[in-house]
């Protein structure tokens, strides 16, 4: 299992969402604390999901030091 993929998974970061809403609403809080902690969740997600992505071209053109072109084929 590649951690790096699952923590810029927005899937998983959706359900983390779902699950800590679902926990705040059985434990009684209010809907501005549950709309915090979702948005909190959500903006880690994205800060996570951007330096990953930034890790894997950084990756990518150090072992591409020799000059040559990296192609995009997606």
């Amino acid at each position: 299992m590649d951690i790096k993929r699952k923590l810029s998974s927005r899937k998983m970061w959706a359900a983390v969402v779902g699950v800590i809403s679902g926990l705040a609403v059985v434990f009684g809080l209010d809907g501005d604390t549950i709309s915090t902690i979702a948005g909190a969740v959500v903006s880690g997600a994205s800060l996570v999901a951007y330096i990953t992505a930034e890790g894997k071209i950084d990756a990518a053109g150090v072992s591409n030091k020799g000059g040559e072109k990296i192609e995009n084929n997606g």
